[in-house]
């Protein structure tokens, strides 16, 4: 009895504390969908004849450099901004995304059940911009199946949107330009609010600067607008040094793509399809709610942004 009773003090403290999993956080592009399926390389191709075209770079400097800026500063363009070359961001990401082969993403209504069967939050973390985002989600018949999605917009948010933070307090702005709450208690996190504000004073902008993962200021700001338990959070990447980075930030760590665990991971996904024979214990920790939850009326996927 002696065994039976310290199982059920384990099992008892366990319920107190809450589910072991509140949210998950997903990566998208190579992610959701595999490698294979060509984007990437598309969209790189495409940056170096932004470089070579529009920002007028050596051709011969171009592929070294593209592959440089994107080692050390996470993306090619936040390399750019770093190094002093001005552009226009929305102008870059409907050069680079806007011509994509989006015709080879396919509806992929096995994935979508599995994640519609998620009984914790589900919420995209991307360094694309939200017009991407929202092509992606739409083609593989995903819409309605996260919560939200956190992109290039919502890490760098316009200089106009970023000096008027007080007006939004209780809204962020999502695609189409409607306000809408962001996070579970309808504000944007008060933590991240004041680190833009305090870059603001500091006389860092979105034009010189961009966040973006794999750097730690990314994932932990990305963890305060989702307004999120980092050690209730399992986030999914295609990236090791993204798991690294998510690793240090607190959160449960998943690469996908790979069957071998990487530095920082918990746990290593062939497949994102995989995600229910790997750890069951999603599907685990809400009981009988989970049934009630699957069986509510999903939502259209809000873009924090």
């Amino acid at each position: 009895m002696g065994s039976l009773g310290n199982l059920l003090k384990m099992d008892a403290a366990g319920r107190a504390n809450g589910p072991k999993y509140e949210c998950l956080l997903f990566d998208m592009d190579d992610t959701l969908y595999p490698l294979s399926f060509g984007l990437n390389m598309a969209c790189r191709k495409n940056i170096e004849e932004f470089m070579l075209h529009q920002l007028h770079i050596e051709e011969s400097e171009v592929p070294r450099m593209c592959l440089e800026l994107y080692r050390e500063h996470g993306t090619t363009m936040a390399g750019l901004k770093a190094l002093g070359y001005e552009f226009d961001n929305d102008e870059f990401h409907a050069f680079v995304h806007g011509r994509l082969p989006y015709e080879t993403l396919k509806p992929d209504p096995v994935l979508r059940n599995i994640l519609l069967s998620v009984p914790q939050r589900k919420i995209i973390f991307t360094n694309a911009d939200k017009a991407h985002a929202a092509e992606v989600l739409k083609r593989m018949g995903f819409e309605d199946c996260f919560e939200g999605v956190i992109c290039f917009e919502t890490l760098n948010p316009p200089l106009e949107i970023a000096n008027n933070m007080d007006a939004l307090d209780n809204d962020a702005m999502i695609a189409g330009g409607e306000p809408e709450p962001s996070g579970s208690d309808g504000t944007i996190a008060t933590g991240y609010k004041n680190k833009i504000k305090n870059d603001l004073d500091n006389g860092i902008s979105s034009k010189s600067r961009i966040l973006c993962k794999p750097s730690l200021e990314a994932i932990e700001a990305a963890i305060q607008i989702a307004n999120v338990d980092p050690r209730k959070t399992i986030f999914f990447d295609d990236s090791a040094r993204n798991i690294a980075s998510g690793k240090a930030a607190g959160l449960h760590t998943v690469i996908v793509g790979s069957s071998v665990l990487v530095p920082g991971a918990d746990n290593a996904l062939r497949s994102i399809h995989n995600i229910k024979e790997a750890i069951p214990e999603i599907w685990e920790d809400e009981g009988e709610e989970m049934e009630q939850v699957i069986q509510s009326t999903t939502v259209e996927t809000m873009i924090l942004a």
